[in-house]
């Protein structure tokens, strides 16, 4: 009888030389980050591709291009997102000033990712213990999880690389705008490799290395907007990936920052690791502390208390993103918008995006985005929860299965009326700061507008979760992400209205450009929850995860 393909896997690793030993793990690792992988790069190669075309295709004159290099992209507003606009008044120019504030952090986000989940995750999972019980020393093991993580950090470069020259930039430019995109990798993996080490659980290794994150982008935003502060760009990886300056003055002296820094991290984690127990982090656990019986009444309740840290962090982060928005909407009514660009957005049903009102119709559609995100990501903590037998222990007691998972979708619906009308509530603060007169009542519609989808999105999310929960986190995700990025692209191209009006995205009314559209949001809000009752009857119906 022939061996099958995991238990020739692990034969090898057992077995095996220890530079086979290591290839065997490295290509485990590399395979098991294929999802992430391919989702990334295919986001940034559409990415690269549009910032190129898209130019040429909204400033076709200088005249335009020089209008918008003067007021538009000189918004200091603008630089909390994008940095520096140094010469955007060419396509280059301006590929490189918005890939530079938008992929570097999405980049930083992969390395973190990456790392924790080749990691601390292989950890918490028991995997790790497995694999050290071969013959398989510890730094042969580390060595395999970063190589993986060097070869997904290749494939995004070549992913930016190929539609970067598919939108019409130079190749060699292109090659180093890449390099300059993905050089953050090596640090934020260095972050996260070190975080794995510290934290003893994958959940708080991430809030570590989201952190991390958040500190580098905000010494970058200061950098970018204080006339003082330029030196501080020198201070985060997002602002050294900045000073690499592709297409306007190259300075390659400079990756020498990320590379060393990198090497340094990745160094100390390895060394780290090969001086701790297995399973256990640096820093102490919670096991130990006094235990509380606070929001354990119901699986409601439960649910608010192992979700209370993760809606604290998107309540603040939403919070701060709609201000700074509504504060930017002042800016935007007087911007040099060549008439192509507001034809281009037209199309989206924005209205016209040189007010404040098509400004914030089209932010919002942002917003959208992220609640949609936020409850996949509830969906993810709970099939979480599962895998980690914590599941297993509640439904011993007195508590069926439905009820929990109920309980679950309860809490992410709710959190998503809360951060929907945060949205819109400090979207107004922020625009009536600068003197903008637009009413309360329309930007709590507009947040309140994100709701009726992100409902869809969490439904399809729960059935996903309970058909087959092992992939239900991917198939979510990638379900929001394609369906909004169709929504941004499909509308811009040349395609039947039906193709394009596949996309939930495009049946919704941009609030406060557009009516609310009440039955294109009962049909969504109905398809939710029947979604969801379906998959709590599904769920009641299989095994628990290891079961």
């Amino acid at each position: 009888m022939r061996a099958s393909g995991s238990a020739r896997h692990e034969q090898r690793v057992t077995t095996g030389r220890p530079r086979e030993q290591g290839f065997a793990l490295f290509r485990r690792a590399f395979v098991d980050a294929r999802i992430r992988t391919v989702t990334f790069a295919y986001l940034f190669a559409v990415y690269a591709y549009l910032q190129p075309a898209g130019y040429h295709r909204a400033y076709p004159t200088a005249a335009d291009r020089s209008a918008f290099a003067h007021t538009f992209a000189g918004n200091a507003a603008l630089r909390l997102f994008y940095g520096f606009p140094y010469n955007v008044i060419t396509v280059s120019g301006y590929t490189a000033w918005r890939v530079g504030g938008t992929l570097v952090l999405l980049t930083a986000a992969f390395g973190v990712l990456a790392a924790v989940r080749a990691l601390r995750a292989e950890e918490d999972a028991g995997r790790t213990e497995l694999v050290l019980a071969a013959p398989v020393g510890r730094p042969t093991a580390f060595r395999a999880a970063m190589a993986a993580i060097a070869a997904g950090t290749a494939i995004l470069w070549l992913a930016q690389l190929a539609g970067f020259v598919a939108g019409g930039l130079p190749v060699a430019g292109s090659a180093y705008l890449a390099l300059a995109t993905v050089s953050v990798v090596p640090v934020f993996a260095g972050i996260g490799a070190l975080a794995s080490q510290l934290a003893p659980t994958r959940r708080s290794a991430l809030s570590l290395g989201s952190a991390a994150v958040a500190v580098s982008w905000l010494l970058r935003v200061i950098g970018d907007t204080w006339s003082g502060g330029a030196w501080l760009r020198f201070a985060t990886p997002l602002g050294w990936a900045e000073e690499l300056r592709p297409f306007t003055g190259a300075r390659p002296l400079v990756l020498l920052l990320p590379l060393a820094t990198g090497a340094l991290l990745v160094a100390a984690a390895s060394g780290i690791s090969t001086r701790r127990d297995i399973g256990a982090g640096l820093w102490p656990a919670r096991d130990t502390a006094e235990p509380s019986p606070r929001l354990l009444s119901s699986p409601i309740a439960q649910g608010l208390r192992a979700e209370r840290g993760t809606l604290t962090v998107w309540m603040l982060s939403i919070a701060a993103f709609a201000t700074i928005l509504g504060m930017v909407a002042a800016s935007i009514s007087s911007a040099g918008i060549s008439a192509n660009l507001r034809k281009e957005f037209a199309k989206l049903g924005t209205g016209s995006i040189t007010t404040p009102t098509g400004y914030l119709a089209l932010v919002f559609s942002v917003f959208m985005l992220s609640v949609c995100l936020f409850v996949c990501a509830q969906v993810g903590a709970a099939c979480q929860e599962e895998a980690d037998g914590r599941l297993e222990t509640l439904l011993a007691m007195p508590v069926s299965g439905t009820r929990w998972l109920a309980g679950r979708l309860f809490v992410a619906a709710l959190a998503a009326v809360m951060l929907s009308l945060l949205a819109g509530l400090l979207a107004w603060a922020g625009a009536a700061s600068q003197g903008v007169g637009i009413s309360l009542p329309q930007m709590l519609e507009a947040g309140a507008n994100c709701l009726p989808i992100s409902l869809l999105f969490l439904g399809i999310a729960a059935l996903a979760y309970a058909v087959v929960p092992r992939s239900s986190t991917a198939i979510a995700y990638s379900l929001v992400g394609g369906a909004f990025l169709w929504y941004l692209v499909g509308a811009l191209l040349d395609v039947p209205k039906w193709l394009v009006d596949v996309t939930p995205f495009r049946h919704v009314g941009l609030v406060p450009t557009q009516a609310f559209r009440a039955e294109a949001a009962a049909v969504m809000t109905a398809i939710g929850l029947g979604a969801a009752a379906v998959a709590l009857r599904a769920f009641r119906h299989r095994d628990l995860l290891g079961a």
